[in-house]
Formats: structure tokens, C-alpha cells, sequence
């Protein structure tokens, strides 16, 4: 495990979380079993398709929505329970639902965000595995009069925790690339507070 050294951030890095076999397993399984799916979004009052696949699992009732976009659960399945379970055991924590993107080839991407929303609580816990391609996760701060720049090339099942009040000081992406990388899969689980949906 490894301390991302930030100001106003809690970021720890596990970079071989799952071995190379079982993140294998897992990035078939889930390849296979989750339910893909290809949404519209909103940003700056423009709509176009997210650059990438997307899936929402979470316990019953609990939605989702950013960039004008609600999404409704699927069930837990084994794969993403077993998930889970390594996770909350490391961590000490109960997460309640979990957002997957399925990254294709180097032009799938995600933009510049924090996460944020109303629904995440004050100081959310953000819990990133990554199976598949390495891809380059880049974080920015918010403030532009001291602007601060750091990344990491998320690996393999690898695992990426944010907490404290990272998600008010940075932002991160992960760019488009015109490498050739191989699909990548990743998981981010949230603890859900339905009294603030």
C-alpha cells in the first residue's frame, strides 16, 4: 500500500490487490455477467454518448444521478459480492452500491469530475478496482491560482482509495489515449445515504 501524498486528501493505493489470476477471473466474469449499457449525458447543455460503458448495482431503491442521468440498480451478483466483501474486510467499512465502466479500447475516457453528488455525504469513500488495461488516472485541484498536478497508472487489479475531503479540493480523469490498451473494467463503490436522495 502506498500514501498518495496530497494536500487536503486521503489517497492510498494498493496496486496488486487481487493476483494476476484472480483479477483475470474476475474481469471475465464481470465482462461477461453485468448488464452494459450506453447512456446520453448532459454536459454544458450539450448531449452526446458517454464515451464508455456503464453499470449501477446496488441494494434495492438506492438510485443514482449525475450529469442528468438516473440509474436504477441491478440486483448484486456473486462476482461483484465477492468484490465487495475483500474490500469492506480491508477497509472496515459497508458499501451499498457500486458503479462499473467498461472502458473499450484508449478512446473510451472519462472526464474531469469529482465525486461529489449530494447523495455520497460530506467526506465520501470512494473504493476504485481496476481489472484490465492500465490506464493513466490524473488528478488536478480545483483551485487554479495553485494549481496541482499528480497521476498514477492504475494497474491490473489494483485497488485506489479516496477519502476524506479529497473529493472537495481535486478532480480526476482517465484521458483518452491513442496507445493501443487492452478493455479495462473498473469498479468504484460508494455507501449511498437514501435520506439524502
Amino acid at each position: 500500500m502506498a500514501k498518495i501524498e496530497l494536500p487536503h486528501s486521503e489517497i492510498y493505493y494498493y496496486p496488486d490487490f487481487f493476483d494476476s489470476a484472480t483479477s483475470d477471473v474476475l474481469f471475465t466474469e464481470l465482462h461477461r455477467e453485468i448488464e452494459w449499457r450506453q447512456d446520453n449525458i448532459t454536459v454544458y447543455g450539450k448531449t452526446h454518448l458517454q464515451p464508455r460503458l456503464t453499470a449501477w448495482y446496488a441494494d434495492e431503491g438506492l438510485t443514482y444521478t449525475y450529469s442528468n442521468l438516473t440509474m436504477y440498480p441491478h440486483p448484486w451478483i456473486d462476482c461483484l459480492a465477492q468484490i465487495k466483501d475483500k474490500i469492506e474486510s480491508l477497509l472496515n467499512v459497508k458499501f451499498n452500491s457500486v458503479l462499473l465502466n467498461y472502458y473499450r479500447h484508449g478512446k473510451d475516457s472519462m472526464g474531469w469530475h469529482s465525486d461529489n453528488e449530494p447523495e455520497l455525504g460530506q467526506n465520501p469513500l470512494i473504493a476504485s478496482v481496476s481489472l484490465g488495461g492500465e490506464r493513466r488516472f490524473m488528478l488536478k485541484t480545483r483551485d487554479k491560482k495553485n494549481p496541482i498536478k499528480s497521476e498514477i497508472s492504475l494497474t491490473h487489479g489494483s485497488l485506489l482509495v479516496m477519502a476524506g475531503e479529497t473529493q472537495h479540493y481535486w478532480l480526476h480523469q482517465i484521458p483518452k489515449t491513442s496507445k493501443s490498451v487492452k478493455p479495462r473494467i473498473n469498479l468504484t463503490f460508494r455507501l449511498i445515504n437514501q435520506e439524502l436522495q
